[in-house]
């Protein structure tokens, strides 16, 4: 279906609002400061699907680097869905990552379309559910992430993302209602993570860490940051079993699941290292 009234444009900052909101409406409980991080790493990367004066698609298509990039936000208003809408802006987000490596979240009912388009399974992030509160751990090796340098943190972070990805990085760590930690072995950093204020709790991501008592002392300190009546999530890598068994010692509860899926190669960074993905919606 072709409709000439259906335009399909890059959004402009305020409209990335429109993904936001509508996401939360589908269960996806984004942060509360996604928007402004998310549109730092590519300010290019997010489409717009407008009928007329309405808006009724989006997506979102993250380019990091010369060879990666990341899809995300792939939705289209429920009353508009099965009318060849949706098709129009995916192939649009699409070729806007032409010739790169493309990674997304895909919930898994989903997964034989995506295939349809050359992704494929890589493997399955887990969405873990728990109860925030406790007691910051007796560590004297955690630290503000704000007290060491930008360069410090990019070079760790980029172990675990197939593209450096600084700009993205440095908002996300200094949003408002965060808290951004990081713990250090011999004066250097040995793991980082990061917990957001979300429409509903909490997030934590990402968690990266070289050791699991590294990580677990990490996951303590950031859910103290939260009420024990708040909820807090964390996205888990499966196949990072030490990370599954971390949740789910802290009573943590699987509530969502989604398909990590590759157009290429599997980027070869460390998943048993890797105990929080940092966003379903761009990577």
């Amino acid at each position: 279906m072709i409709n000439k009234n259906f335009i399909i444009k890059k959004m402009a900052r305020e409209e990335v609002d429109i993904a936001i909101e509508w996401a939360a409406n589908e269960g996806w409980n984004p942060g509360l400061h996604d928007a402004d991080c998310y549109y730092s790493a590519d300010p290019n990367g997010f489409l717009v699907g407008y009928l007329g004066n309405k808006p009724i698609a989006t997506i979102s298509v993250i380019k990091y680097g010369k060879s990666f990039g990341f899809l995300g936000f792939y939705i289209v208003k429920p009353e508009y869905r099965g009318k060849g809408y949706g098709i129009q802006i995916w192939n649009a987000g699409l070729k806007y990552l032409e010739g790169r490596n493309i990674g997304l979240d895909g919930v898994l009912v989903q997964q034989n379309n995506y295939k349809k388009s050359g992704f494929k399974l890589a493997y399955r992030n887990i969405r873990y559910e728990g109860s925030g509160g406790g007691n910051l751990p007796e560590n004297s090796d955690i630290v503000k992430l704000s007290t060491l340098p930008n360069d410090t943190i990019d070079s760790y972070d980029r172990l675990f993302f197939p593209e450096k990805r600084s700009q993205f990085i440095k908002s996300w760590i200094n949003q408002p209602d965060c808290h951004a930690l990081g713990v250090m072995q011999n004066g250097k950093i040995a793991g980082y993570g990061v917990i957001r204020g979300c429409r509903t709790g909490y997030k934590i991501g990402p968690l990266f860490a070289d050791r699991k008592d590294f990580a677990e002392s990490l996951f303590l300190a950031l859910k103290s940051k939260a009420k024990e009546s708040e909820s807090i999530f964390l996205d888990i890598p499966e196949v990072n079993q030490a990370a599954v068994a971390l949740a789910e010692h802290y009573d943590m509860r699987v509530s969502f699941e989604t398909a990590r899926m590759y157009t290429g190669k599997v980027p070869d960074i460390p998943l048993n290292r890797l105990f929080g993905v940092t966003s379903f919606e761009i990577g």
